[in-house]
């Protein structure tokens, strides 16, 4: 189920389709370093200081703000900004100013400068000349949001269980290339507009959901994984409801024989998606198994008998 509503702005972002230069000026830092910047942005260089502590003589003010391509509103926090020189020799552009305000103003030297504003993994540059009498410019980013979620039936999944993975499709593969990571339930990830795979995991075993959604400029995408899975907790017991035998050592498997999760413990417990199952419990040098089948939604103990 997915709903899409007005855009906030705040969180992480990093930068694509610069041009080439600026490419490869900002290739040593990892893209997702980038957030980083904008809750400890660096120091300014003498050269490049805030308009608020005053600016040198020769120098003029460039004052920066970036805006949505859809719609035109500001973005008003989650920016990371640098402002590069290129130079004489060739070799890749140079730093000489960052900020993580939303409009912050530099005093520059007048000349020409790359600008790129970072926003979580969408970005805008631009190259600029700043002239004696200062510069007040804007750039466009092509940029939503993507909002997730997983639940099973109607009941939500506790964040703490769901992590969500975020591929961009490429031809013939629907996990082309790994854009997030890692993800958690809530987070606001900012993309650059456009399709997106997302994989969601339940717990650490098989349960895992798939779908394709859809990022709108300007807007938030929420989406709903819907999970069918459940927890089980493993249990060897002597008999029916008796007391679970400490330091077991649990193998779940497919009905074909593949290993889909191994614990070990009195009664550990596993997040398993809907389906059939062998549970192999060994104690003390014995064996014990028994078939079982996992229902979504319905969480229970599974007892293997040591007989």
């Amino acid at each position: 189920m997915f709903q899409t509503e007005e855009f906030k702005p705040g969180g992480r972002w990093t930068g694509r389709g610069c041009a080439r230069a600026l490419l490869a000026a900002l290739v040593a830092a990892p893209l997702i370093a980038l957030p980083a910047l904008a809750q400890s942005p660096a120091p300014a260089p003498p050269a490049a200081a805030n308009s608020a502590l005053g600016s040198r003589a020769g120098q003029a003010m460039l004052t920066l703000g970036a805006q949505f391509s859809s719609d035109r509103k500001p973005i008003r926090s989650g920016l990371v900004w640098r402002v590069l020189v290129e130079t004489a020799d060739g070799t890749p552009p140079r730093i000489v100013a960052r900020s993580g305000d939303a409009e912050p103003v530099f005093a520059l030297e007048p000349g020409v400068y790359l600008l790129h504003a970072a926003y979580g993994f969408a970005s805008g540059t631009k190259r600029v000349t700043l002239g004696p009498q200062g510069l007040n410019e804007r750039i466009s980013i092509s940029a939503g949001a993507l909002s997730l979620a997983g639940s099973i039936g109607e009941t939500p999944i506790p964040a703490a269980q769901l992590t969500f993975s975020v591929f961009v499709p490429l031809q013939g593969n629907s996990e082309g290339r790994l854009v997030v990571s890692n993800a958690k339930a809530g987070e606001l990830i900012r993309l650059p507009e456009g399709t997106y795979h997302i994989v969601s995991t339940y717990g650490d075993s098989n349960a895992i959901q798939r779908a394709d959604v859809r990022v709108e400029a300007g807007k938030v995408t929420q989406a709903t994984l819907h999970h069918r899975a459940a927890l089980v907790t493993l249990k060897l017991v002597a008999g029916p409801g008796g007391e679970a035998f400490a330091g077991t050592a649990f193998s779940v498997l497919t009905p074909g024989g593949d290993v889909i999760r191994e614990a070990i413990g009195a009664f550990p417990q596993v997040i398993l998606a809907e389906g059939d199952y062998v549970l192999i419990a060994r104690q003390e040098g014995q064996v014990f198994s028994r078939d079982f089948k996992v229902e979504a939604g319905r969480d229970r103990d599974i007892e293997v008998i040591a007989r």
